[in-house]
């Protein structure tokens, strides 16, 4: 899969047995510059229904590739893969409106085609029919993994935007979760303008700053911020260009002190969301689990919670997306539901996915 960061393709071969997975061999192939480029346009609307179908087939190449490079490092048969789990690349994601819809481009039809491997793709539209929010989806391999009979516990997975499963001991108490709002999107996007590099490596450029607090406050008076679950939400809200619309009501902030309160924005949208921190045990994952930085005002954010990462819980964080895909691959094999509806929204259990045969 790959996230909206759209820095790569993660790719995982794990098998499932009862609440165990075994992770067989795991590859990260990054995106060419000039795709991420162009997917990160298209993304923003700047992308012709050509250059859409282009990328669809370039996308479900470079995912078919990255498929067979990590069969061929597990030293396991093409024949003994049960299927691919592709999730594809989210261009785009509307789940309100008077005719939602969210867009993962990536053809499985290539995919299935390049690897002779039977592949499930379009995971969110089928939730999004059934008045879903068609995310986020990965709650569902939260609840099924991660779950305890003796603690609370939120998983708090930092990609290009930040989501919160809450897993509550009880059982009488539903799982929920939704996407907070950005985590690390926009200060890769800032990143990238202001510096030419695609993301702020351990959060060294926005140590050199400082938080505006004016600024801060502004960014955080976004409706989505405020808004009820179910929701979630992308790069179709929080991209540069809604960094440079607030900015621009402050002028002279150095660069150093906005990427410091992007960063900050992280971890206030995510604190302020929690239902509750005292005794909490909050498990990270995703990217943003790599930034020293935004993992510190984490832990500084919640004294009365402990922050730790998904690898206590058996897995390594950044392989929990992934792995939540391939087991919503076997869901949909299995012909069991995929969504939680308590989080998505939706009418009620759906089996998500649709099977392109090998």
């Amino acid at each position: 899969m790959s996230g909206t960061s759209m820095d790569g393709i993660d790719a995982v071969l794990v098998s499932f047995q009862n609440n165990t997975v075994t992770i067989h061999a795991s590859h990260t192939t990054p995106y060419p510059d000039q795709i991420r480029h162009r997917l990160l346009a298209a993304s923003q609307n700047q992308a012709a229904p050509d250059e859409v179908g282009e990328l669809d087939t370039l996308v479900g190449t470079l995912f078919s590739e990255a498929a067979n490079e990590v069969i061929q490092k597990s030293g396991f048969d093409p024949t003994a893969i049960r299927a691919i789990g592709s999730h594809g690349q989210t261009i785009r994601h509307q789940p309100s409106g008077t005719a939602p819809f969210s867009i993962q481009i990536g053809n499985p039809s290539v995919v299935a085609e390049a690897t002779n491997v039977t592949t499930v793709a379009d995971f969110r539209r089928r939730d999004m029919a059934a008045k879903g929010q068609g995310a986020p989806l990965v709650p569902a391999f939260h609840k099924a993994f991660f779950s305890s009979n003796t603690e609370n516990r939120c998983i708090l997975n930092l990609g290009g935007i930040a989501n919160i499963t809450w897993l509550p001991a009880s059982e009488n108490t539903p799982a929920t979760g939704f996407d907070t709002g950005p985590a690390n999107a926009l200060m890769d996007a800032w990143c990238l303008d202001q510096t030419g590099l695609p993301f702020d490596s351990d959060g060294h450029w926005a140590f050199e700053g400082s938080v505006n607090q004016e600024l801060l406050e502004d960014m955080l008076s976004d409706a989505y911020f405020s808004k009820t679950p179910p929701k979630s939400t992308g790069k179709e809200r929080f991209n540069l260009d809604w960094v440079r619309t607030l900015v621009g009501r402050h002028p002279e902030i150095p660069a150093e002190d906005i990427q410091r309160t992007l960063l900050q924005l992280t971890v206030t949208s995510v604190v302020d969301q929690l239902p509750e921190t005292r005794g909490l045990r909050v498990y990270v994952c995703g990217g943003g689990a790599r930034n020293p930085l935004l993992m510190e005002e984490l832990g500084k954010a919640l004294p009365e919670a402990q922050l730790s990462l998904t690898s206590e819980l058996g897995l390594d964080p950044q392989m929990v997306e992934p792995v939540a895909f391939a087991w919503l691959a076997k869901q949909a094999l299995e012909g069991k539901p995929g969504n939680l509806p308590e989080v998505t929204g939706a009418a009620g259990p759906r089996i998500l996915g649709a099977i392109y045969p090998a």
